[in-house]
Formats: structure tokens, C-alpha cells, sequence
């Protein structure tokens, strides 16, 4: 099922913003990505995503009461995310290694 009619389904004629848990577990992500989410549903506390194969996080909207949301196969994206951050740090600490340097150079 298309995460977009689980939605649908799961809502039980309420109004998203009265839902605070979304279990979409299983259902089918069009083209990697999540559909039917959005910013009205203001009070969801809990959101499961467990084997939706996710490839991009980029439309997860801002959900700012969400206590813990579950992505059972989706470890390669946290993995990427983990490089990012990896590479940043470096790119930082070589940053502060040329700044210290240039530093020196002006006292010379």
C-alpha cells in the first residue's frame, strides 16, 4: 500500500492534527521518498517507518513534538549522514590546521 492511502487509512476520520501516533510500517515509498506527511499533524508524538525503503529524508516535515520515530531498514541513510559529518570534521580541522599556520606565518 502507497504510504500516501496508509495515511489515509490510519488517520480513522480524525483530523491530522489530532494524531499523535503514525505507525507506516511497511507500506510503499514512491520514488524513495516520504508522501501524504506534512506539517499538520502538530501533535504527533510517534512516527514508524520500519521497512518503507526510504532513500531520502529531505520531505520528513518539521515535527516538533515527535518523541521517537522508528526506520528499521534504513541504517544506509544514517550511515551517509555519518560520513557527512565525518567529512565536515575534517574539512574543519584542516581549516583550524591552515589558520594556524597562516597565524604563524604573520609573526615571522
Amino acid at each position: 500500500m502507497e504510504m500516501k492511502k496508509k495515511i489515509n487509512l490510519e488517520l480513522k476520520n480524525r483530523a491530522p492534527e489530532e494524531v499523535t501516533e503514525l505507525v507506516l510500517d511497511n507500506c510503499l515509498c514512491v520514488n524513495g521518498e516520504i508522501e501524504g506527511l506534512n506539517d499538520t499533524f502538530k501533535e504527533l508524538e510517534f512516527l514508524s517507518m520500519a521497512n518503507v525503503e526510504l532513500s531520502s529524508l529531505a520531505r520528513l516535515p518539521s515535527l516538533n513534538k515527535l518523541r521517537k520515530d522508528e526506520e528499521d531498514d534504513d541504517d544506509y541513510v544514517d550511515e551517509g549522514e555519518e560520513e557527512e559529518e565525518e567529512e565536515e570534521e575534517g574539512l574543519r580541522g584542516e581549516k583550524r590546521k591552515r589558520d594556524a599556520e597562516d597565524d604563524g606565518e604573520e609573526d615571522d
